[in-house]
């Protein structure tokens, strides 16, 4: 047990210096690297994602707070766009929960494996979409929160990827669509953690010390490391060339991805 505590703090460790380096949700890196961790616990394959995911979604609750406070400090959160998101994102998160639930470990490590190529490609092209349009309206808005929440939810992220881009769509500046999308991942982390507890509870097979499909070892282990490297992260991303590690990490998502989906065969 004690090796394996080390092993998540080795993985919040990495966690956090890439957090804060290339400005990432944390599922991505630590969905993968709890699979690998549950493999050498040996649970169950059929529940090994899903506590994955859900063990995300409660380590997103704490590392989206240290990130949202520090862009509210320099004024790029604007929360009423937080709170017009707010209901369809807390309401899309339940939905993905429950129907992750619904799901086979391999049919989620196949959406897993896929939207990883959808990441690494916004890494490697660095496209940004150009401002079009102002935000929609209240139902627009609960929609796209919606998508956001459900994909995140069966992600175990925080949703930046999806939320960055609609954002800087709507002509919101950029560094400000990043600092809106930190708070945003707040309420995801909240519902989807409720959402994995809730669709957990009861089921057999879990290991000891879950809480429904939240893996509680992993939790702490990698909560504590990550905050600790999250400063590391930052201070070397103003001394390294980000970009070209971009791709580099591009490339890491796209093996990581193809390992995924062969997985599942």
């Amino acid at each position: 047990m004690l090796t394996l505590f080390a092993l998540y703090l080795a993985v919040g460790a990495i966690t956090g210096i890439l957090a804060g380096l290339l400005g990432i949700g944390g599922g991505l890196v630590v969905v993968p690297m709890l699979l690998f961790c549950f493999s050498l616990l040996h649970i169950p394959q059929a529940h090994s994602m899903h506590i994955a995911l859900g063990t995300s979604m409660a380590i997103i609750i704490f590392t989206s707070v240290s990130s949202f406070m520090a862009h509210h400090r320099r004024g790029a959160v604007h929360w009423p766009v937080v709170l017009r998101i707010a209901p369809g994102i807390i309401t899309g998160t339940l939905l993905g929960a429950y129907i992750a639930s619904l799901m086979s470990t391999n049919a989620l490590k196949g959406f897993f494996g896929l939207f990883l190529y959808y990441v690494a490609l916004q890494f490697i092209l660095d496209k940004k979409p150009k401002p079009s349009r102002e935000l929609p309206g209240p139902p627009g808005m609960f929609a796209v929160g919606g998508v956001i929440g459900i994909v995140s939810s069966l992600m175990g992220i925080g949703g930046g990827t999806l939320s960055v881009p609609f954002m800087t769509w709507c002509n919101i500046a950029v560094h400000h669509a990043i600092g809106t999308s930190a708070a945003i991942g707040f309420p995801i982390a909240i519902a989807g953690t409720i959402g994995y507890v809730i669709t957990g509870y009861g089921v057999e097979g879990l290991p000891a010390y879950s809480l429904g499909y939240i893996y509680l070892p992993a939790l702490a282990g990698i909560i504590g490391a990550s905050m600790l490297t999250a400063p590391a992260g930052v201070w070397l991303a103003h001394r390294l060339p980000v970009q070209k590690l971009k791709r580099v990490f591009a490339l890491l998502l796209l093996v990581v991805g193809s390992k995924m989906l062969a997985s599942m065969f």
